[in-house]
C-alpha cells in the first residue's frame, strides 16, 4: 500500500546512534549496509542471521525479537517477512516515539526509505511514496550514470571558497552561486584543475557581490 500523505524529506544524522534491524536475511543485509554507511551503531536481532551480516561490524543477537526492545533505539527497521513480528516492532517503536520502517510495508512505517545515489558528500534521493518503486529505481539508475566522483570534488571547491568568504565576515546567501556554477567550474574539476575552478568561482562570486 503506497503512501498518499505528503512526505517531509529529511537526512538523519545517525553516526554513533543506536539502530535496530529486526531480521537476518537478504533484505536485512541491505538495511544494515545502509545504516553502516551512515555511521550508525547497529544491532541485528533474528533467530538466524545471514553470514553476510555477521561479517559486518554490527552486534548480532540470534534469537526472536522481544517486545518492547525496539523502543530502546533511536531508529528501528523491520525486515523479517513476518507481518506479525513487523507489527510488533512497529507498535513498540511507535509507543516509544522511535522512528520505524518496515520493509515493503508502508502501513507499518513512520518513515520510508527513498532510492538514493551517493557520491562522497553528495546524496541524491528519489521517492514516489511507494506508488512506483520501478520509477524510483529507473530514475536512481539514470542519476547514478550521470553523477560521477567529480561532484564530490566540486562540493569541496564550493565549501572551501564559501569558508573563505565567511572568514572575512561576509554573508554568502546573497551571492549568485547559480551563475558561478554555470560558469564552467565543473568542467575544470572534470579536467583535474580544481585550483583553476576555485579561482573562477572566487571571481564569479566577487563580481556578483559588487
Amino acid at each position: 500500500m503506497p503512501v498518499d500523505d505528503p512526505l517531509y524529506p529529511v537526512n538523519l544524522v545517525l553516526a554513533g546512534r543506536s539502530c535496530l534491524v529486526v531480521g537476518g536475511g537478504r533484505v536485512a543485509l541491505q538495511k544494515v549496509r545502509g545504516l553502516l554507511g551512515a555511521g550508525a551503531d547497529v544491532t541485528v536481532v533474528a533467530p538466524e542471521i545471514d553470514p553476510g551480516i555477521t561479517g559486518l561490524p554490527v552486534a548480532c543477537v540470534e534469537r526472536p525479537y522481544r517486545s518492547p526492545e525496539a523502543g530502546s533505539y533511536r531508529l528501528a527497521l523491520a525486515a523479517t517477512g513476518d507481518s506479525t513480528v513487523n507489527q510488533q516492532v512497529f507498535d513498540d517503536a511507535e509507543a516509544a516515539g522511535v522512528w520505524v520502517n518496515s520493509a515493503d510495508d508502508p502501513t507499518r512505517c513512520s518513515f520510508v526509505l527513498p532510492a538514493r545515489v551517493r557520491r562522497g558528500r553528495l546524496l541524491v534521493t528519489v521517492s514516489t511514496g511507494g506508488h512506483s518503486p520501478a520509477l524510483s529505481a529507473w530514475l536512481r539508475q539514470r542519476l547514478d550514470d550521470d553523477l560521477g566522483p567529480e561532484y564530490d570534488v566540486l562540493i569541496g571547491v564550493l565549501a572551501e571558497v564559501r569558508s573563505e568568504i565567511q572568514a572575512t565576515g561576509r554573508g554568502t546567501e546573497s551571492l549568485d552561486w547559480r551563475a558561478a556554477l554555470d560558469s564552467g567550474i565543473l568542467d575544470l574539476v572534470r579536467a583535474g584543475r580544481p585550483e583553476e575552478a576555485k579561482e573562477r568561482l572566487r571571481a564569479c562570486l566577487s563580481s556578483s557581490s559588487d
